[in-house]
């Protein structure tokens, strides 16, 4: 199979750091081109170190990795026309228009003059930001302002695109977009990989690596991922919630709980005969049920698991 990113017992260790927690420990990537790959956790998990080691602004401690089969390090200047590379912070220039923003990235990636303008209207199709061209990046909204970034990074038509959270800080309307963006940049052939706190966002992914404290602690597909966890979910709403909290706390065969929304989801081991017994708890307590049904599990359960059962084994 070919793959378009390759990462080898990467590791990265800044000097103010103590010797024994690194930014990022024995990492291994292997993505596919095509992908949309997701690198998912919390702030702090090494997901922004791990993405500047892939775009060459950052040499890693030690451990290898390829970007088109190219080293990162001894390669770096054959890699970069590759990359197209979006960090988390606006990067762009807030005194220049759209249109000149769009023309100065042109112009440091080496777009040819014969190919810049049909470039530049396609981009500003694909990120509807073409009634905005005359306006300064810096008064574009939040949403506005990563479509910009992001057809800034794609203007050379990269391979790989890394995506340092896109969406975080932007409202929901402006984080479904940029998703609609990326799902046509994978069908034009480019090898996504996107760094994101957010579980849903995972859910999106052909692939996730689970990042947590610099180690990844789980790869696969979303639902793969799902499947293998060893237990199932109940979700359960009722009232009072004192008395649900009690009642789930005497009952055994619930391995632990967690609120969500006006809700709370179970995971639980013998979940039929569970479900039968919590019910009639539930009744007996005075409790006023209105759902108690087996749910699907999430990225959110997988990703609380994993963190627990870390800590458990710290």
């Amino acid at each position: 199979m070919n793959h378009a990113i390759e990462a080898t017992q990467l590791n990265k260790h800044y000097p103010s750091q103590r010797e024994n927690h690194p930014a990022i420990e024995k990492i291994d990537l292997s993505i596919p081109s095509g992908t949309l790959y997701g690198l998912v956790g919390p702030d702090g998990a090494g997901k922004t170190t791990a993405l500047r080691i892939l775009a060459t602004v950052m040499e890693p401690t030690s451990g290898e990795a390829r970007v088109g089969g190219f080293d990162v390090v001894r390669q770096a200047e054959k890699a970069r026309p590759l990359i197209g590379y979006m960090p988390q912070a606006f990067s762009l220039y807030p005194d220049l228009t759209v249109m000149e923003n769009l023309n100065f990235f042109a112009d440091i990636n080496g777009v040819v003059k014969t190919r810049r303008k049909s470039r530049i209207e396609e981009l500003l199709a694909f990120t509807r930001l073409g009634e905005f061209t005359k306006r300064r990046s810096e008064h574009l909204s939040g949403g506005m302002r990563k479509k910009l970034a992001l057809a800034c990074a794609l203007i050379h038509e990269p391979r790989v695109l890394l995506l340092d959270e896109p969406t975080t800080g932007v409202d929901p309307v402006s984080r479904r977009e940029l998703w609609q963006i990326l799902s046509e940049v994978i069908l034009n052939g480019v090898t996504v990989l996107v760094s994101t706190p957010y579980m849903d966002e995972a859910e999106r992914c052909n692939q996730v690596s689970i990042l947590y404290e610099g180690k990844v602690l789980a790869t696969g597909a979303p639902r793969e991922l799902e499947e293998k966890l060893p237990f199932e979910i109940l979700e359960v709403k009722a009232r009072p919630r004192r008395v649900i909290r009690e009642v789930i706390g005497a009952t055994e065969g619930i391995l632990r709980w967690r609120p969500v929304g006006d809700r709370l989801r179970l995971s639980v081991k013998g979940l039929d005969s569970l479900e039968a017994c919590l019910s009639s708890a539930l009744q007996n307590a005075g409790a006023e049920v209105s759902i108690l049904r087996r749910a699907k599990p999430t990225m959110d359960d997988v990703f609380i698991y994993m963190v627990e059962d870390q800590r458990g084994q710290a």
